[in-house]
């Protein structure tokens, strides 16, 4: 986890810098709006990735000697033939082209989206014995 936690850290720390040089040098309130949240949104994903890091300790799969069974019980399983990312990525893309585009492409795009957080819910909840 501390790989990741570092990952997000150095892109909070981009975005801050960033930000704080088109602050200085531009009046435009929309970009500094826009580096202002994504600093806050890696800052918060960065928080959160080191508090889990220091939480759970390290993964099986962080070890290279680690086997396959050492990470059984851990997070949550999706079987290979799931529908649910494939389903769920086109719905929310459909209601975001709704948003542009009309109501009834986003009433589509919920139609699509609801089977697909079904399956995440109620199919990829545990792993399966």
């Amino acid at each position: 986890m501390k790989a990741e936690a570092w990952l997000f850290t150095g892109v909070a720390l981009f975005f801050l810098v960033t930000g704080g040089v088109y602050a200085a040098f531009s009046a435009d309130p929309a970009g500094i709006a826009a580096l202002t949240v994504s600093l806050l949104m890696s800052g918060l994903v960065a928080l959160f990735l080191w508090r889990q890091a220091g939480r759970g300790g390290p993964r099986p799969e962080d070890d290279e000697r680690a086997e396959i069974s050492a990470a059984e019980g851990r997070g949550f399983f999706f079987p290979a033939r799931s529908f649910a990312p494939v389903c769920t990525a086109a719905g929310t893309a459909l209601v975001g082209l709704g948003v542009a585009q009309g109501l009834w492409l986003a009433l589509i795009g919920f139609g699509v989206l609801a089977p697909g957080i079904y399956g995440f819910v109620f199919r990829g909840g545990a792993a399966e014995s």
